[in-house]
């Protein structure tokens, strides 16, 4: 059985360790703040004192960081995976980071120390996480890919290998475009029918199983709604940065995004009002505060 490295215990690395623990992989675990690693830590993981040590015991070493500086600090900063990679582990990048840059870092991580990398970026938020029901986007060497199919089945409910390193973050630019724009347009949808004497509460059940029904208005609608913002699934600062990746990406390949280009400044100003913490369903105070 493979033995597992994990370098990022947030909300989502948290749920994947929990999954993998529950699948009977050996876990070591290392995180900038190695408080978060309790709960880890009481179900059985290894708490590695440094990047050095987890790179010891991994034959599989797992990232899931903020975006692409954090990947390119945890790869390359000093004492960083590049430092101690072997050419028999395999490093999959779970972060939704830059096309462009998981090509670079690849190339380079193979360059340095003979590591293979798979880009598999997720879909699924923190429920799907939990659930095992994730769904996988996966961009590398097609002998790569499966090798990390069996441990993926532990976490999600489909990997598709998309293509070469890079694409697998190419495909969660789209998907992320997809989620952006509409959870504004659902948050338009909630205050029209909020100020047009409807029970927006109503919407999502009245909506399900239509062509307007999707997973993010059943999750964001009724949040929206209510106003219940907590506890947070999606942080307003993950999919701005996604969609400045969507831009990037799109200025990049000469493609028009004009939908993506409006979600990505509404966002950015919702951000700004110190509101990038907060649960996306939080952007219906946009529309609250325009009336």
């Amino acid at each position: 059985m493979e033995r597992i490295g994990f370098i990022g215990i947030g909300l989502m690395g948290q749920r994947m360790g929990k999954r993998l623990l529950a699948a009977g992989y050996p876990l070591a675990v290392w995180n900038r703040s190695a408080d978060k690693c309790a709960e880890l830590l009481s179900l059985g993981a290894t708490l590695a004192a440094d990047i050095g040590a987890l790179l010891a015991q991994a034959d599989i070493v797992m990232l899931c960081v903020s975006d692409t500086a954090a990947v390119e600090q945890v790869v390359f900063g000093s004492a960083g995976v590049a430092a101690y990679g072997r050419s028999d582990q395999l490093l999959v990048d779970f972060s939704s980071i830059e096309p462009a840059a998981t090509r670079d870092f690849a190339a380079r991580l193979q360059l340095q120390c003979g590591m293979h990398w798979v880009d598999a970026p997720v879909s699924g938020g923190v429920g799907g996480a939990e659930s095992g029901k994730l769904v996988i986007m996966a961009g590398g060497d097609a002998a790569d890919v499966e090798r990390l199919r069996p441990v993926a089945a532990a976490l999600s409910q489909r990997l598709t290998r998309m293509g070469p390193v890079g694409c697998g973050q190419v495909t969660k630019v789209c998907n992320q475009l997809i989620v952006a724009a509409n959870a504004m347009l659902i948050a338009e949808a909630v205050a029209l029918a909020q100020q047009s004497g409807v029970d927006a509460s109503l919407l999502a059940p009245a909506l399900a199983g239509g062509f307007a029904d999707s997973l993010p208005l059943q999750i964001l609608a009724p949040r929206m709604a209510d106003e219940h913002f907590e506890p947070v699934q999606w942080k307003v600062a993950t999919l701005l940065k996604d969609l400045d990746n969507a831009v990037k990406l799109a200025r990049e390949t000469g493609n028009s995004t004009p939908l993506a280009g409006l979600a990505n400044q509404l966002m950015r100003l919702h951000a700004a009002g110190d509101n990038a913490q907060r649960d996306l369903s939080s952007v219906i105070e946009l529309y609250r505060h325009a009336h």
